[in-house]
C-alpha cells in the first residue's frame, strides 16, 4: 500500500529507536509528574478515596490502552505520507485520494486549517506546563523555594528558546539517554511503590471506570478532562513520526515507554493508598529524600526536552503550512547541513517565546495551567480521527462495516475527552481556545486572500504560448535572465514588468517555476523538467516537497545535470512582488481583504524564501486589486 510504503521502509536500529524515546515521547513521557495529581484532585477533592483512586487509574490504564497504543501506535501510524506524519501530512495523504474537488475538498481544508490552529496552542501551553510541574519539585526540597518557581521557570524557558537559532542537532544526540534514564526512573520508583502495595492492580478492571464516572454525574467531565493530560503527547507523537519511522516509534512506546507510564502511575496510586491525603507532587512522592534533589533536576531536564519536540514540531508544521498555502511565507533557517529537519524559524520562536512566558506569569502554578492544558491538543486529535477515517475509507478501501467498528468508537471516545476538556472553559480552556479561532481566521484569510489573488492575476495573464510576440518587439541584450513564474502557463509578470519600463530583454530567458507538491519530499532525480518554449527561451519546472526548503541553487544544479547550463553568477534573477490593493467593502469581507494584504507586505519577500543569490535580483512591482 502506497501510503505505508514511507515509514515501513527504515530499518529498526538501536539508534533510531533510541531518537525516538528522545523526541517523539518527551510530551507524554513528562505527563507522570502531574496528570494524576490533577486527575485526583478533579475526582475527590482533598479526602480521595481508595475507590477514586483506582477508578481514576482505571481510566487512565484503558485510555492509553485504547487512544495511544490502539489508535496511534497501531492504526494512525499506518498513515504516513512518504514516511512523515502529523494533521498536515495527513491532510496532504487525504487530499491525493479524495477524487473531485468541491465541498468535500473544502471541508478538508478546513478540518485541516482548524487541527493546525489548534496544535500551535498545544505547542504554547506544553512547555509553561512541562517545565513549571518540574521545577515546582524545588518546593519539596526546600519550601522556601516556593517563591522561586515562577522566575526559575522562567529563565529556563528564555535558555531554551534562546539557543534555538543554533539547532538542536548537537543537543539532540543527549535527547535519547536522559529520555532513557528518565523512563526507568520513574518506572523503577512506581515498581517498588506498586510491589509494596499491589492492591491497586484492580484497577485493571474496567468496571471501576465505570463505577466512578457513574457515581459523579455532576464531575465526570471534569474528571475524563484531566484524564485526557495523560494523553497530550499522542498527536505529537504521530507529528514526529517522520524523524524516525514508524518502526522505532513502536518498538520504543512497547519496549520502554508504555510500561514505565504504567508502572509510574499506578505506583503513584499505590503510595496514595498507603498514604492517604491530598494527591500533590505524588511522583516525586515516590522518590527517597536523598535523591530528591536528583530527580528535580532529572526531571527539568527531561520537560526541557519534551518542550524541545514540541518547539521542533512547530517549526516543522510551519513550513508545512507555508508549503501548503496556509501561511504567508516566512524566514526558514537550516541549522544542520545534513538533517533536514533541523531547521529554526526566527518569527515563531520569537512569538512563543513571549507566549509561553506570558502563560508562566499569568497562570503562576501548574494546578492553574492545568485548566487550559489539553482543550487545544483534544480537538486537533478528533480532527486527526475524521481524517483518518476519510483515508480508510479513500486510500485503503476498507468496508463500511470495518469503518464503523473502528472509528466509531474512537470518534466517541475522542468526542468525549474535547467535552471533557470545554467542561474547563471558566478554568482557563477558553485561552488556547480563542487563539486558535484567531490562527483559525489567519490562515483561512491567507488561504482565501490568496486565491482571489490568483484569479486577480490569471485574469490579466498572458498565455505562456504568446511570449514569442512580446520578445520580438524588445531590445536584446547580452546575458541570462531568470523570470521567476507563479504558474507555467502565463508570462511572468516580472518579465511583462521589465518590457514595459525598460524595453529591453536579455539574449537568453528562462522561465522558473517552482510547484510545491502534496508529498513530504521529492525524488531528487525528477527535480527538474525542462522544456524549450523557443530558441531563447526556456521553461524551467522545479518541484519540491512541502518538507523541504525551495532552493532555486538546487534547481540549477539539477538543471546543469539534465544539459542546461545555468550558473548563478552568470544570471540576473527576475522576481515579481505582488502589491495588493483591498478594494473598498463593508463589513467582514472588507476586513478580509485589508488583512490579507497586510499579511501580503509583511510576507518573505521570495528571493530569500526560494533562496535565491540576493545580489543578483531584481524586484518589479505588480499592483493587483482584489
Amino acid at each position: 500500500m502506497s501510503a505505508q510504503s514511507g515509514g515501513a521502509s527504515r530499518p529498526i536500529t538501536g539508534t533510531a529507536v533510541l531518537g525516538a524515546l528522545g523526541v517523539v515521547y518527551g510530551d507524554i513521557g513528562t505527563s507522570p509528574l502531574y496528570a494524576l495529581d490533577k486527575t485526583l484532585s478533579a475526582a475527590g477533592g482533598e479526602a480521595v478515596q481508595a475507590a477514586t483512586v483506582l477508578g481514576v487509574l482505571s481510566l487512565v490504564f484503558w485510555s492509553l490502552l485504547v487512544v495511544i497504543t490502539l489508535k496511534y501506535v497501531v492504526l494512525i501510524l499506518r498513515a504516513d505520507n512518504q514516511g512523515e506524519g502529523g494533521i498536515l501530512s495527513l491532510f496532504a495523504l487525504v487530499q491525493k485520494h479524495v477524487a473531485g474537488g468541491g465541498e468535500w475538498r473544502r471541508h478538508l481544508v478546513v478540518l485541516a486549517v482548524l487541527g493546525s490552529a489548534l496544535y500551535y496552542c498545544d505547542a504554547l501551553i506544553t512547555p509553561a506546563m512541562s517545565v513549571m510541574s518540574a521545577v515546582e519539585g524545588i518546593s519539596l526540597i526546600d519550601p522556601d523555594m516556593s517563591k522561586s518557581v515562577v522566575p526559575f521557570t522562567l529563565v529556563v524557558i528564555v535558555l531554551l528558546f534562546s539557543i534555538q537559532r543554533y539547532g538542536t542537532a548537537k543537543v539532540g544526540s543527549l535527547f535519547g539517554p536522559i529520555m532513557v534514564v528518565w523512563f526507568l526512573s520513574i518506572g523503577f520508583f512506581g515498581a517498588v511503590s506498586l510491589v509494596a502495595n499491589p492492591t491497586v492492580l484492580k484497577a485493571l478492571n474496567p468496571a471501576y471506570a465505570a463505577m466512578l464516572l457513574a457515581g459523579h454525574p455532576g464531575i465526570a467531565l471534569a474528571i475524563v478532562g484531566s484524564v485526557f493530560l495523560t494523553l497530550t503527547g499522542g498527536e505529537g507523537l504521530y507529528a514526529d513520526m517522520g524523524h524516525f519511522g514508524r518502526g522505532p516509534v513502536r518498538v520504543a512506546w512497547f519496549g520502554l515507554v508504555w510500561p514505565a507510564l504504567l508502572l509510574s502511575y499506578f505506583g503513584q496510586g499505590a503510595w496514595l493508598l498507603a498514604h492517604p491525603g491530598p494527591p500533590s507532587q505524588l511522583l516525586y512522592a515516590l522518590v527517597p529524600e536523598p535523591l530528591l534533589p536528583a530527580m528535580v533536576i532529572l526531571a527539568t531536564l527531561a520537560t526541557v526536552i519534551a518542550s524541545q519536540a514540541v518547539i521542533t514540531s512547530a517549526f516543522s508544521m510551519t513550513r508545512q503550512a507555508v508549503q501548503l498555502d496556509f501561511l504567508p511565507r516566512v524566514r526558514v533557517l537550516q541549522t544542520s547541513e545534513s538533517e533536514e529537519g533541523q531547521i529554526y524559524v526566527p518569527v515563531i520562536n520569537s512569538i512563543l517565546m513571549v507566549a509561553v512566558a506570558l502563560f508562566v506569569i499569568a497562570f503562576g502554578s501548574s494546578d492553574a495551567l492545568a485548566g487550559a492544558y489539553g482543550a487545544a491538543v483534544a480537538g486537533t486529535m478528533t480532527i486527526t480521527t475524521m481524517l483518518g477515517a476519510v483515508l480508510a475509507a479513500s486510500s485503503w478501501k476498507w468496508p463500511r462495516w470495518r469503518l464503523i467498528l473502528v472509528f466509531v468508537p474512537l470518534a466517541c471516545i475522542d468526542f468525549t475527552f474535547l467535552f471533557g476538556n470545554l467542561a474547563k472553559i471558566a478554568d482557563g480552556a477558553w485561552v488556547p481556545i480563542v487563539l486558535s479561532g484567531f490562527l483559525f481566521t489567519i490562515f483561512m484569510i491567507w488561504r482565501n486572500g490568496r486565491q482571489q489573488l490568483r484569479k486577480a492575476l490569471l485574469a490579466e495573464a498572458i498565455p505562456l504560448d504568446q511570449i514569442g510576440a512580446l520578445l520580438d518587439k524588445a531590445q536584446r541584450v547580452p546575458g541570462t535572465a531568470v523570470f521567476l513564474a507563479s504558474t507555467a502557463k502565463s508570462v511572468p509578470t516580472a518579465l511583462l514588468r521589465n518590457l514595459e519600463h525598460n524595453h529591453i530583454v536579455h539574449e537568453h530567458v528562462v522561465i522558473l517555476n517552482i510547484e510545491i507538491a502534496r508529498t513530504p519530499r521529492q525524488d531528487p532525480a525528477d527535480r527538474v523538467k525542462i522544456e524549450q518554449i523557443r530558441p531563447d527561451v526556456t521553461l524551467l519546472k522545479a518541484r519540491f516537497g512541502y518538507m523541504e526548503t525551495p532552493d532555486v541553487s538546487d534547481a540549477l544544479r539539477h538543471a546543469r545535470a539534465r544539459g542546461l547550463m545555468l550558473f548563478s553568477d552568470d544570471c540576473s534573477f527576475f522576481v515579481g512582488w505582488h502589491l495588493v490593493v483591498p478594494r473598498t467593502r463593508t463589513g467582514y469581507t472588507g476586513i478580509k481583504r485589508r488583512v490579507f494584504a497586510w499579511l501580503q507586505r509583511r510576507s518573505t519577500q521570495a528571493s530569500e524564501f526560494f533562496r535565491m543569490p540576493e545580489r543578483r535580483v531584481i524586484a518589479l512591482v505588480t499592483q493587483v486589486e482584489i
